[in-house]
């Protein structure tokens, strides 16, 4: 298999199920940005981590080819008119999204109640979080926006949503493993 194959030298690109759009197109946009995010977690997943945090990260990733597969996919040619199947795509599935929250809760047991928006860093690894966090926030926008046109299946963008937050929580459970300084924000009065 060649890596490249010249069909989108002219700024189109095809679709799961062979539909072809322009490059700029919201649907590549969304599903572009997911493969962005899956790589900023690879990078969150080569640091010096706890291997229990690296086995979830490689479980998001897994489900982030999903949604990404999700997002590619034609919606003409994803159903048909009788609502069966005609593609097969995976699904995220609820389980999937309650995963991401008993991380949360479990992660969050242990940390500072927050009380103040923290300021991104303290350390590579946490900034890495953030910005994977930020990175996934524009991904559900694009998500969104396209989910307005052509709507596809909510849970993967309910999934997104979670992801941010557990991008964020990590961050602060990473910040008190590694000791390092979270600062909050406070505003200053002038």
């Amino acid at each position: 298999m060649k890596i490249y194959t010249k069909t989108g030298d002219k700024g189109t690109t095809a679709l799961f199920g062979g539909t072809r759009v322009p490059k700029h197109h919201i649907r590549i946009e969304s599903y572009g940005t997911i493969d962005e995010l899956n790589s900023h977690l690879g990078l969150i997943r080569d640091q010096d981590i706890h291997q229990d945090y690296k086995n979830i990260i490689i479980n998001i990733q897994h489900n982030l080819f999903t949604i990404g597969a999700i997002l590619a996919t034609d919606p003409q040619k994803a159903t048909l008119k009788s609502g069966k199947e005609r593609l097969n795509i995976e699904r995220i599935a609820s389980k999937d999204i309650e995963a991401l929250e008993q991380e949360m809760d479990t992660m969050n047991e242990a940390l500072p109640p927050m009380t103040h928006f923290v300021l991104p860093g303290g350390h590579q690894t946490v900034s890495f979080c953030h910005i994977a966090r930020c990175v996934c926030r524009r991904a559900e926008r694009l998500a969104s926006a396209l989910n307005d046109v052509e709507p596809f299946e909510s849970n993967a963008l309910i999934y997104l949503n979670r992801l941010s937050d557990y991008l964020f929580v990590l961050a602060r459970k990473l910040t008190y493993d590694l000791q390092a300084n979270e600062i909050k924000w406070i505003p200053e009065k002038h």
